[in-house]
């Protein structure tokens, strides 16, 4: 039982210092500026109070009240803006300030200047901040509710949050306290303006996409599963796919260029140029005749598809490493979704994805046929003649990848150290996970009770949670071949083996933002703003574990299709 309990005070402390609690901080160290030297821990107080009903049966008692997680977080950051409006004008402060002042003869007698007007802003902090800790709070309180402990294993995990929050607010005051003193009022304004901008970064999602465009750039291990392929796996796929092969029946007849070793890789034939595209990226147009004398590594992908982007810290590490010794790298986006044949939206999406490597747009799918290519991910390494010498399809064989580069390269001449790329920003993988499942009437499966059918109708949710890999619709949808666009009332609840949820989303328009409410295992909601088409990060795991998902849609908001990690 003390493991257990000292378990759970560092895991509580790891919470204040994750990434996840970095978009608070500044409200929280603005907030514990001002007012009276016992403030801070009023804050800090406040905040654990909140944390601590969360995790407490803080679900049940939500729907008792008849409130959901996204009222509370919208409650906190009223409070917030109340908060920094009241650091800005003194006169809206002191009237706050006087009916809570009454209740200081029940409280701390030297409590010090807004004590429970900085218990009232630490509760509101904690609306925000429980939800963004969910995963993290969801296994603290399986484990306590297995032994029995769950107040005890609570508080301590609680108090190890408040201890780092804590020491953290009081050194922010104490390296503003000079400042303080020598313009009190104009410091007091400025922390009133951070809670503001802090109010509102959390009013149009910032923190988020912050804490999605961390998981997609700070992972630092991966879990290679059951996507990695070998070699008679690989032959197998093109014999099923029904494609044309590349034997050496179809190589032509032209003398080669290689001027090292020959490499022990299989001539699979000449490869076809790239044919039907549409606009160039990072490059002016290219072909694969122009290309010859380089080792060419072209790789199928759309940037809504994880497995894809899972791929992307490999191939960009490859262009890095070996694009001066006469590897090029070409991504042909091959879209699934009617709105990844937007430019727009593919520029955006390399940008973001930091792309540097020719991107071409096959929108026809004119040069994924000319392959006879059916997956995304799917790469074919082509040597310096022009040949196919080796293909690869979904995540996984990495190793075995660059080094096939690397010998093609060494065929060609080039010299070459032994040192290999450094592949970052890899994110993590679940080795079990549900399969991709689609919301459109096109290709929807997995659904229990009414599934999605084309047109605009309203479903109804079953009595009982869906079973593993089930998803149910609930309230008024309008579905088409591949949207499935939320009305009134639009949810969705599902039960998922995973350690990453993802989901394809669009707004209602390019100038209204949507958005989603996501619940896990009965906890508060957290909500995520829907700015743009593209591929969203609904939860992530320490581990591979059955969940419960519910999700509530605002209108206009769209959903195409889940993939698990």
């Amino acid at each position: 039982m003390v493991i257990l309990i000292l378990l759970s005070a560092l895991i509580g402390a790891g919470t204040a210092l994750s990434p996840c609690a970095l978009p608070v901080l500044p409200a929280l160290l603005s907030a514990g500026a001002a007012g009276g030297r016992r403030r801070p821990l009023a804050i800090v107080l406040g905040l654990s109070l909140t944390f601590l009903v969360s995790i407490i049966g803080g679900g049940v008692l939500l729907r008792h009240l008849g409130l959901d997680g996204t009222t509370l977080r919208n409650l906190g950051i009223v409070v917030l803006v109340v908060a920094g409006v009241a650091a800005i004008v003194p006169s809206i402060a002191e009237r706050l300030e006087r009916p809570l002042a009454a209740l200081s003869r029940l409280g701390p007698r030297r409590a010090g200047d807004g004590f429970w007007s900085g218990l009232v802003v630490g509760g509101a902090l904690g609306f925000v901040y429980a939800p963004c800790a969910g995963p993290v709070l969801a296994a603290v309180v399986s484990v306590s509710a297995v032994t029995g402990r769950t107040v005890a294993v609570a508080l301590a995990y609680v108090a190890g949050s408040a201890l780092v929050l804590g020491a953290i607010a009081l050194g922010g005051r104490r390296v503003l306290e000079p400042l303080r003193r020598a313009g009190a009022l104009r410091v007091q304004r400025a922390l009133g303006a951070v809670m503001l901008l802090t109010a509102l970064a959390f009013i149009v999602g910032l923190d988020t996409q912050f804490e999605t465009a961390l998981a997609r750039h700070t992972s630092s291990a991966t879990l290679t599963g059951g996507l990695e392929s070998s070699t008679a796996v690989q032959d197998r796929l093109r014999d099923l796919r029904g494609a044309p092969k590349f034997d050496s029946a179809s190589k032509s007849a032209k003398a080669q260029v290689e001027t090292g070793p020959k490499s022990s890789l299989p001539d699979l034939g000449t490869a076809p140029d790239f044919t039907g595209t549409q606009r160039w990226f990072n490059s002016q147009p290219l072909s694969l005749k122009a290309l010859r004398g380089r080792v060419v590594l072209i790789d199928f992908w759309t940037y809504t598809c994880i497995n894809c982007l899972r791929t992307l810290p490999y191939l960009e590490a490859w262009d890095k490493r070996y694009r001066s010794a006469g590897l090029t790298i070409v991504g042909v986006h091959a879209p699934e979704f009617g709105f990844e044949h937007d430019a727009g939206n593919v520029q955006r999406a390399i940008a973001s994805n930091h792309i540097k490597y020719p991107v071409v747009q096959d929108n026809d799918l004119a040069t994924w046929n000319a392959y006879g290519n059916q997956y995304w991910p799917a790469e074919y390494l082509i040597d310096a003649d022009g040949q196919v010498r080796e293909t690869h399809f979904g995540e996984g064989d990495y190793g075995k990848s660059e080094s096939a580069i690397r010998a093609l390269l060494a065929e060609r001449g080039a010299k070459i150290s032994a040192a290999r790329s450094h592949p970052t920003g890899i994110t993590p993988v679940g080795l079990q996970a549900t399969p991709e499942t689609y919301v459109g009437a096109a290709r929807a499966q997995g659904f229990v009770g009414t599934a999605p059918q084309s047109g605009t109708k309203t479903y109804k949710l079953p009595s009982s949670a869906p079973p593993v890999n089930g998803f149910a619709l609930g309230g008024t949808w309008k579905i088409g071949d591949e949207p499935a666009t939320a009305q009134a009332g639009a949810t969705l609840e599902a039960t998922v083996q995973a350690r990453f949820v993802y989901l394809v989303l669009s707004p209602p328009s390019a100038s209204r933002p949507g958005a989603v409410d996501v619940s896990v295992d009965g906890e508060p909601p957290r909500r995520i703003t829907v700015a743009t088409q593209r591929l969203y990060t609904l939860a992530s795991f320490p581990a591979s574990g059955r969940h419960g998902l519910k999700l509530t849609f605002s209108p206009g908001t769209s959903a195409y299709a889940f993939t698990f990690g």
